[in-house]
């Protein structure tokens, strides 16, 4: 577990081809710890280039969030990867559909639907 800053902490674990980062946030948060930079910084140090954030944990999801999405999404895109998130509650990602977001955020149950997207599941 990775403390960002009171309030703030990552669960990350690596998986085959995907870092998966679970975002969790108490209730008296300090916003200013640069979410995006610090994903940004944990997908360098494991050498992925696409991330699943896990947002279950959030109950709600601020315009500084939603910032720090958009500037990771950037920074992940322009370098070639993937940036999915999963977890999300209709009524937060709501919010990401009212910020006309949701093109660039499409909502992934879990984990596993996000590393598939859109994919049926293969019989083996």
């Amino acid at each position: 577990m990775v403390e960002l800053a009171l309030g703030w902490d990552l669960e990350v674990e690596r998986g085959p081809d995907w870092l998966f980062v679970r975002v969790e946030r108490a209730d008296a948060c300090d916003e200013s710890p640069q979410l995006a930079e610090k994903v940004w910084e944990l997908m360098q140090q494991q050498f992925m280039s696409r991330v699943v954030l896990e947002l279950d944990h959030l109950q709600t999801i601020s315009s500084y969030v939603i910032g720090q999405l958009v500037l990771l999404h950037k920074r992940v895109t322009t370098n070639g990867g993937l940036i999915r998130l999963s977890g999300l509650s209709q009524g937060t990602y709501e919010v990401l559909e009212i910020a006309r977001l949701a093109d660039r955020f499409p909502r992934y149950r879990d984990r596993t639907e996000a590393v598939r997207g859109y994919r049926p599941m293969q019989p083996r």
